[in-house]
């Protein structure tokens, strides 16, 4: 179990997702995200046509706790000039643990990832919540921040997180780091 944590950190630690869009933090919680049948795991490659419907959100956690999922797009609109980051793709609120992002308050409709260019890495964070009904959504979705979101609702740390990487349907080539 824990060489599985190290080597999600060091996943989220190389591709970026801790720097880019959180702080090191611990998983404490399992979350499961899964579009049609295939599970999202660190760093892998989908095309904007596997994630048009939201995906299917599975949360482990103990009783009569609340979760909040964020996701975000932090290359928008292009990964060698990110002037739109963080663009906020969903927000779901009051998730029940051992539930699913269809048991919580969806606040922000799911958008389909559709990046014009470059590869983006589309992030799920999942943070808990002090109680039920204590997280708002935000009036934007364009330069949304997920550190000032938790720290606006005292959401602390996340408890876990997954990103995958998305580009165009003929898109080719490698990740453009700035």
């Amino acid at each position: 179990m824990y060489s599985n944590m190290a080597r999600e950190r060091n996943a989220l630690v190389i591709g970026r997702v801790i720097s880019d869009v959180l702080d090191p933090f611990h998983r404490s919680v399992d979350l499961r995200v899964t579009y049609n049948s295939r599970h999202v795991t660190n760093g892998c490659e989908f095309k904007p046509s596997g994630v048009v419907n939201p995906p299917r959100i599975a949360i482990g956690g103990s009783d009569s706790t609340f979760y909040t999922l964020v996701m975000v797009d932090p290359d928008a609109p292009n990964p060698s000039d990110p002037t739109l980051r963080e663009y906020l793709h969903w927000l779901v609120t009051d998730i029940p643990a051992e539930g699913s992002a269809a048991d919580g308050q969806e606040m922000i409709c799911y958008e389909s990832p559709r990046p014009f260019s470059g590869i983006h890495r589309f992030v799920f964070v999942l943070f808990q919540q002090l109680g039920p009904q204590t997280v708002y959504a935000p009036g934007w979705r364009q330069n949304f921040c997920t550190r000032d979101f938790a720290e606006l609702y005292n959401l602390g740390l996340p408890v876990a997180a997954v990103y995958f990487n998305c580009q165009r349907e003929t898109g080719s080539g490698g990740r453009r780091m700035r």
